[in-house]
């Protein structure tokens, strides 16, 4: 170190130290002290809160099938006309192997067997189609005879005294229908039963009262 005058002036070697211990520990003050928060900007925006989802009750996605009004007047008058004019269907319980059979082997077809006057007569229909092989079932010697099992009875013709039997006993025709009346006194047999009509050789088995 140099004095006023430019001569050298050697230091002692303990105020040197102590010069250097101060600067440090200057240095470490300053650096130990706690920096100055820093102050948010005036207009600064304040940060956006979170959206909240608000869920909405649920609704039915269909809405219940619309029911029609029961009709009236004109269209229910129209509705039974309409049902009034289709024709009713009936089965027939000859069709298949027993109506070949008593069309080719008979000549016949169209069986039937219905109660009239309430019940106390059962008569029976067919048709002819080869008045040749149905000549029998018109033949008035030949007693008919319509058995029922399920009632265990026998019915016959009856013979009126102004009428005669009845039945029809001219010689069948092609196309045409003939029919027989048995008497069914004490309404024995009854509808929905299953009954044999036997006129000589010709048999015909099964057949339903109507």
């Amino acid at each position: 170190m140099r004095s006023a005058t430019g001569a050298r002036v050697w230091l002692p070697a303990a105020l040197a130290a102590g010069c250097l211990a101060h600067g440090a520990a200057a240095q470490n003050a300053t650096q130990s002290q706690p920096a100055a928060p820093a102050t948010p900007p005036v207009n600064a925006v304040p940060a956006a809160k979170p959206a909240v989802a608000v869920a909405k009750p649920a609704t039915s996605a269909t809405k219940p099938p619309a029911t029609k009004p029961p009709a009236t007047g004109k269209s229910a008058a129209a509705g039974k006309a309409a049902a009034a004019a289709r024709p009713r269907y009936k089965p027939d319980r000859f069709a298949g192997r027993a109506g070949t059979y008593f069309k080719m082997v008979w000549g016949v077809d169209s069986l039937g067997v219905k109660t009239v006057e309430s019940g106390e007569v059962i008569r029976f229909t067919y048709r002819v189609l080869d008045p040749d092989k149905a000549k029998i079932l018109n033949d008035e010697k030949v007693e008919p005879a319509l058995n029922d099992p399920r009632a265990g009875v026998s019915l016959v013709v009856p013979s009126l005294e102004k009428v005669g039997k009845l039945r029809q006993s001219q010689p069948p025709e092609e196309g045409k229908s003939y029919w027989m009346a048995f008497s069914n006194k004490g309404r024995l047999v009854k509808r929905g039963d299953h009954i044999n009509i036997v006129i000589g050789e010709f048999h015909a088995d099964g057949l339903v009262v109507d």
